[in-house]
């Protein structure tokens, strides 16, 4: 098992989303951290290179010869945005990760952790998606993100690094206000007493992964050494109808709904395995609830 306590670890889009709840659990392991991201860490304690990924330059002043790691979250995230702009999704989730593997690999750098997306293996329907599927991305977002990992790959058969995607399913809590996916624009929503559009019917099914585990989960495939892609989230799929109820219970009052067409890529259900993680020691804790509670008193 390969403890964290003295890991000298550099972790991309650290002061993104999941990145400010990744860094403080990283160093309260007992790591040193160093961020890179276009924005300044909000903790001045932690050093931080500011700057475009994409750039030579900022790669190289961040990523040091004396590194144990590399966690990287930084990437475009967006289904839709992937549709609209593919090249540029390109060029930040496959270029730029490209790069930055091969400077790890030239600087000696042994182990590469990246953030992935369930979407690599495309739509499935209604059966349970596991690590083993072959990849069939339906987006430019999934593909992106399939051709990284096969880069990972690609790098730990030829030159023996500890690299693994760890794909995340939807993952929440506070902190994303700014984000565009359902939970916050449920949020945002009922602080304006609106209503939120829902994609279809609403029937279809998603994990949601609260930020606090799926840090968890990213944590222990670093403890353990892990090659290849590892599938975190909550281990139980709920529907879009049944998020909007439990987000008016925690609201005290209902939220207000209109049913807008699908968008493109949208897939009718996300269901997963995490029988993997759970093999590993991963335990996801925080219930729907109890979860949505941390974004809405952040939002009212």
């Amino acid at each position: 098992m390969a403890e964290l306590a003295g890991a000298r670890i550099l972790v991309t889009g650290g002061a993104g989303f999941v990145g400010r709840s990744v860094v403080p659990a990283l160093r309260a392991a007992g790591a040193t951290v160093t961020v890179l991201d276009r924005d300044p860490y909000p903790d001045g304690a932690v050093p931080s290179v500011v700057g475009d990924l994409r750039d030579r330059a900022v790669r190289d002043a961040a990523v040091t010869p004396d590194l144990s790691g590399i966690v990287h979250l930084a990437a475009q995230t967006s289904v839709l945005g992937s549709l609209a702009r593919p090249a540029l999704v390109h060029e930040v989730n496959v270029e730029a990760t490209a790069a930055l593997l091969e400077l790890a690999r030239v600087r000696g750098i042994p182990r590469f952790l990246m953030t992935s997306t369930n979407a690599v293996v495309g739509d499935r329907g209604d059966a349970t998606l596991h690590e083993d599927l072959p990849l069939r991305p339906l987006t430019p977002y999934g593909a992106t993100k399939a051709a990284a990992e096969m880069l990972l790959s690609g790098y730990a058969g030829g030159y023996a690094m500890t690299t693994c995607a760890v794909r995340l399913t939807n993952v929440y809590g506070p902190g994303m206000a700014h984000k565009d996916s359902l939970v916050p624009r449920i949020m945002r929503a009922a602080r304006a007493d609106g209503p939120v559009h829902v994609y279809g019917t609403g029937e279809q099914r998603r994990d949601f992964v609260h930020v606090t585990d799926a840090v968890a989960g990213i944590l222990a495939a670093w403890r353990a050494d892990l090659v290849g892609p590892l599938i975190v989230g909550a281990g139980r799929s709920v529907s879009v109808l049944e998020v909007l109820a439990v987000a008016g219970e925690v609201i005290g009052r209902p939220v207000k709904v209109e049913h807008v067409d699908p968008k493109p890529g949208e897939m009718p259900a996300v269901i997963v395995s995490i029988d993997r993680a759970r093999g590993l020691g991963y335990r996801p804790s925080v219930g729907l609830a109890e979860g949505l509670a941390t974004v809405w008193d952040e939002f009212r």
